[in-house]
């Protein structure tokens, strides 16, 4: 019988180096390895899903492998859908000179309408100002290219449909993000360094992610929030300039939660019990108070 290997099977293998390497790493960083090696497999979302169901379909894979490859690519964030789409935006394009935009990246696999999780909990708050120049929208972490049809639409403003030198130097941008949102934010800043165009704030929450602790020179001013109570998720501990003359480090500032109290009975029993730090550190009001300070500070800056 000849044995017949899936496309997704035969490019896994090229990997199996760096799955070898992950032997004595941590839950996260083997999580993290699997979701980029996923992700590098199949360049979109859509991709992935149709290749699945259509090998699933096929008789060539033992129920073993079966259930492997639907874990797999769960985990990974490829075979669920996620629901955002762009209509999902209520800000009308393109915003006027004075407007500013602020980006909020959802943490874990939340959705960007859960008005339950604190960084959408702050954009409806600064939303609730009235502000007319604040101009705010929340993104799931895995809908980078979202974003970035949004920042070309609002800053677009010729509608030429591409960003001219003028308004490029016109952006005025903000983003901001918890646990796998805030190493978007960073993801999201190396993306418009590549197009030119400036970020005036980014700010972490907790990031998680690989390579998020550099910052790209387009961005101004950068923040970063974490702790390190957590016995398998800690936030990335020092975030650095990549051009200290370009970029302000506002500050890296640790939060504590060895002795702190935090309400998160509302939780789910697993994260209760393997992220604790991490889901007080999502909960504690105080991290998002000073987040919704940088905020307002850069957007005085601004105007």
């Amino acid at each position: 019988m000849m044995l017949r290997i899936s496309p997704f099977a035969t490019k896994t293998l090229r990997h199996q180096d760096t799955l070898r390497n992950l032997g004595g790493a941590s839950c996260l960083r083997v999580f993290v390895a699997i979701r980029s090696i996923v992700s590098e497999i199949y360049r979109s979302e859509q991709q992935a899903r149709t290749h699945v169901m259509t090998t699933l379909r096929s008789k060539h894979l033992s129920p073993v492998l079966t259930v492997g490859l639907i874990v797999l690519l769960s985990l990974s964030g490829c075979i669920i859908p996620r629901g955002q789409r762009y209509r999902n935006f209520t800000v009308s394009t393109p915003l006027r000179q004075d407007q500013i935009l602020v980006l909020g990246f959802m943490g874990g696999r939340e959705p960007w309408d859960n008005d339950k999780r604190n960084v959408r909990k702050l954009a409806l708050k600064l939303r609730s100002m009235k502000d007319p120049t604040i101009c705010v929208e929340t993104v799931e972490n895995t809908k980078r290219s979202l974003a970035i049809e949004l920042i070309n639409n609002a800053f677009d403003r010729n509608q030429d449909g591409t960003l001219d030198e003028q308004e490029r130097s016109s952006v005025r941008l903000i983003v901001y993000g918890q646990s796998f949102g805030g190493a978007a934010v960073i993801k999201l800043a190396r993306q418009l360094k590549k197009m030119s165009v400036p970020v005036a704030l980014t700010v972490q929450v907790d990031s998680v992610g690989r390579s998020d602790g550099v910052i790209p020179d387009n961005v101004a001013r950068a923040a970063n929030l974490f702790q390190r109570n957590g016995w398998f998720i800690k936030g990335e501990p020092q975030i650095r300039a990549e051009d200290p003359a370009r970029t302000a480090i506002v500050g890296n500032f640790e939060f504590d939660y060895t002795n702190k109290k935090i309400d998160i009975s509302s939780v789910s029993i697993m994260k209760k019990a393997f992220r604790v730090a991490h889901t007080k550190m999502e909960y504690d009001q105080q991290v998002w108070d000073k987040v919704e300070s940088l905020i307002l500070d850069t957007i005085q800056q601004l105007r």
